[in-house]
């Protein structure tokens, strides 16, 4: 059960929301060009504060104050495999997270393929 004066968006039950509350994620997002090269790689992982339409899933960084704002689709996440998971942009070792989200970035007015 969500805890009291939670507030939820509509698209999100209460119990979906307390389920992800406090969950370690981490995450990885490729940014890529027009002619879709990757341009540049991010990984990061925290802890799930928060999850609105408005602000969308918000994580607070690993060992910082700041949070990331990630778009508001728990769909996307994946429940991790446990492990060792060593990040690419840093070196650092991230021990079983409960979750993995990733997502490509396209540049605006990216049309993708055209078969």
């Amino acid at each position: 059960m969500a805890p009291s004066g939670l507030k939820v968006d509509s698209r999100f039950t209460p119990e979906q929301v307390a389920k992800l509350l406090g969950k370690r994620l981490l995450v990885g997002l490729t940014h890529r060009s027009a002619d879709d090269k990757v341009v540049s790689l991010e990984q990061f992982h925290g802890t799930i504060d928060r999850v609105s339409l408005t602000e969308g899933l918000v994580l607070k960084l690993h060992g910082t104050a700041k949070e990331r704002f990630l778009p508001p689709d728990i769909t996307r996440l994946e429940p991790a495999e446990p492990g060792e998971y060593r990040l690419k942009t840093t070196g650092e070792v991230v021990v079983d997270p409960d979750f993995t989200l990733m997502w490509t970035i396209y540049p605006k007015g990216y049309k993708g393929d055209d078969l």
